[in-house]
């Protein structure tokens, strides 16, 4: 049954997420609330997402599928299922993970009966390829998961939800919880920036508290072609990810993440003293980013002085050399000439 205004928005970015993106499917539409939209947005996939996708979609009226002329990156594609939504709650869903079927009905519930609660959410629980539970403790997603991280995302202090989201190491998995719409209306939703997905939690952190249903109802799928892989070896390569047109770019991804804290802070509804709370809690989030700040000026300087060397041995050779690529090879801790993006999987 579909309804003209559903009270729920689900919505699905892919790219090339054949191998889970079905069992993702089945997953969201087994759901015990029946009431919602599933909007995927296809980012040109070269797989057989599409025509997994339209099968799905001329078997269930709920479903919308939009497909890109050509891909645009993770975050605009992520932002094109939430502005193509409708319902009064919103949810994004990962192509490889899943949750199970009371998840929506559940956060439903809590979001109606508790109007202060931004955003709604399961404890979760890491699985891999097979969908087996990852247990190993050395696992930086199992580490950064649940009961082994606790944040104070419920707490009535602004300051303390936003140090938590912002400052100590978390999976990020609140973002794919229940979300108010008209609260992540008021947000530059999923920007092209890496760690964006954070900072977007911080900025809902600042709008009101998150509410975590003690049950483990979502399920984090940890594999070799997600985008964590590449955010794990280089922030600038991860910054590409969310926004190719920055490639070839002279970029300050640190710098960046540090004044979306700022501006998050400014833009937020809380009066001056709560405000004044948070930004003593960047000073703390500055212990853990300078030497990244630095970094990114090292980094830049070294760009700078390639390109230059580069078009003057063009100039003396007469041969054209590539403008286009970042000097991975050349910088520490950037070491990705053999790393291809595009099989990388960009929602």
């Amino acid at each position: 049954m579909k309804s003209e205004n559903p009270r729920v928005s689900i919505g699905l970015p892919v790219y090339n997420g054949a191998r889970f993106l079905q069992e993702t499917i089945e997953a969201i539409l087994n759901q015990s609330f029946q009431d919602f939209e599933l909007i995927i947005a296809d980012n040109a996939s070269t797989d057989k997402t599409e025509e997994i996708c339209k099968e799905f979609a001329a078997k269930d009226k709920r479903i919308r599928y939009h497909r890109n002329q050509q891909n645009i990156g993770a975050a605009p594609n992520y932002n094109i299922v939430f502005q193509l939504s409708r319902g009064k709650y919103f949810k994004w869903a990962a192509h490889d993970d899943i949750f199970a079927p009371t998840f929506v009905e559940k956060c439903v519930e809590i979001l109606e009966k508790k109007p202060d609660i931004v955003l709604c959410h399961s404890m979760a629980k890491v699985i891999d390829d097979n969908g087996n539970f990852l247990e190993n403790n050395d696992e930086l997603y199992v580490k950064c998961t649940n009961e082994n991280i606790k944040l104070k995302t419920d707490s009535q202090k602004p300051y303390e939800r936003f140090c938590d989201i912002a400052y100590l190491p978390h999976s990020c998995y609140q973002i794919f919880g229940m979300i108010r719409s008209r609260i992540l209306k008021e947000t530059p939703l999923i920007d092209r920036y890496a760690g964006a997905d954070r900072l977007l939690l911080a900025r809902l952190s600042l709008f009101g508290t998150f509410y975590e249903i003690p049950e483990q109802l979502f399920f984090l799928r940890r594999h070799s072609e997600q985008s964590i892989n590449i955010n794990a070896r280089s922030i600038h390569l991860y910054t590409i990810w969310h926004d190719p047109s920055k490639k070839g770019r002279i970029i300050f991804p640190r710098w960046r993440r540090f004044n979306e804290h700022i501006i998050a802070i400014n833009q937020s509804p809380l009066n001056r003293t709560q405000k004044i709370g948070c930004y003593l809690v960047l000073s703390q989030i500055f212990k853990i980013y300078w030497r990244g700040i630095i970094n990114d000026l090292v980094i830049a300087n070294i760009q700078i002085a390639e390109k230059i060397y580069s078009l003057i041995t063009s100039i003396l050779t007469g041969n054209k050399s590539s403008q286009n690529e970042l000097i991975f090879n050349r910088i520490p801790k950037l070491g990705m000439t053999n790393l291809d993006l595009s099989q990388l999987s960009r929602d």
